[in-house]
């Protein structure tokens, strides 16, 4: 019995250190290759799941006995090691307690007291987040007060100021399209006064109209007479006068033809004072015959195969406003029709044959 107490000491020693190795050393070993000495299989006893933790305690400096802040004089290995579950070896067979027996040196050496903090477990950290402290917002002072105030009035200043400038703009936008449509009126109302103007020294102006008449000294005889029909009195420049023989007076040129026409001289510094008039040219049945250059023509004449047309134009200026003005011109066109006993003159001819300027 005295070895049996031995090894049931060690297995004691051994599981107060908290070592496996004792266990292990323990399951794997047998008195014959895991066998009893009759030969059979030695039963293994598994170590109990259950074990009670360990209080946590400081690291114990290296070289010293002591924890820091502990009395160096009271420290012992047995205070820091936690109370374990001690199993029973008593029904064990002998096998495993000549196993025990022969893990006797290991275990003194584990129970060691230096050697105990190799063998016990790193304590676990918890890292505990700080949460972000939450800013504190200062009081608000009265000079935070005023200078807030103050940038309100400023604000409120500012849109007071851009409405009242937009106002401005729209005024003086209104004022400028009032006075674009004054100077447009104004224009308007000068070109009408100069029209006005105009018309007035129109009116004013001699006026000479062409008219036929008949001669008082003979009979199928006619004369053309140039009347002032103005407010002014005209003086005659010059005035020239063509006659010619068409089909139809639609048969004349477009424009009448000056350039081989008769100049009456005698009308040349005439003055014609409104209402008073003058003989330009005098036509009649026996100035017929000596304009047709053959019997042959004089027949047709007479058949009205072809007309007679007479035209021509005069030239005058205002006495009034002598120089100032362009001369005007006064244009005529007469048609002489030829019966067999009596004959007629009118005013015929296209338009460019009847011009006043």
């Amino acid at each position: 019995m005295h070895w049996k107490g031995l090894a049931i000491l060690a297995l004691l020693a051994a599981t107060a250190q908290g070592s496996p190795a004792v266990w292990a050393q323990e399951a794997g070993t047998s008195a014959g290759a895991g066998q009893t000495t009759n030969g059979q299989a030695a039963p293994t006893y598994p170590r109990p799941a259950t074990t009670y933790p360990r209080p946590a305690t400081a690291q114990r400096p290296a070289g010293t006995g002591a924890y820091p802040g502990a009395n160096p004089g009271a420290y012992s290995g047995a205070q820091t090691k936690a109370p374990a579950y001690t199993p029973s070896y008593a029904n064990r067979p002998a096998g495993a307690a000549q196993a025990a027996q022969n893990a006797n040196q290991p275990a003194a050496t584990a129970s060691d007291p230096d050697n105990s903090t190799a063998d016990e477990p790193a304590p676990q950290q918890i890292t505990v987040a700080t949460p972000a402290p939450v800013p504190v917002t200062a009081p608000w002072g009265w000079q935070d007060r005023i200078a807030w105030l103050a940038r309100i009035v400023l604000a409120v200043l500012a849109l007071i100021g851009i409405y009242i400038g937009l106002s401005l703009l729209k005024k003086i936008d209104r004022q400028t399209q009032y006075a674009e449509t004054a100077a447009q009126s104004a224009a308007y109302s000068a070109q009408a006064a100069l029209l006005h103007a105009q018309a007035i020294v129109r009116s004013e102006r001699p006026w000479i109209l062409v008219t036929v008449e008949p001669s008082g000294k003979a009979e199928n005889r006619f004369m053309i007479v140039a009347t002032n029909r103005g407010r002014g009195p005209a003086r005659i420049i010059s005035a020239v006068d063509k006659i010619t023989t068409e089909i139809d007076q639609s048969a004349l040129p477009p424009e009448p033809d000056y350039e081989d026409a008769e100049t009456n001289e005698s009308l040349d510094a005439v003055i014609l004072l409104p209402g008073e008039s003058t003989g330009i040219k005098t036509f009649g049945r026996d100035d017929v015959r000596e304009f047709c250059s053959s019997d042959e023509q004089f027949k047709r004449v007479e058949k009205w195969e072809e007309v007679i047309l007479l035209y021509g134009k005069i030239v005058y200026e205002d006495l009034v406003d002598l120089g100032n003005v362009e001369p005007s011109q006064t244009a005529w066109c007469c048609w002489y029709i030829h019966g067999r006993q009596n004959s007629g003159m009118v005013m015929a001819g296209p338009p460019a044959y009847n011009r006043h300027t």
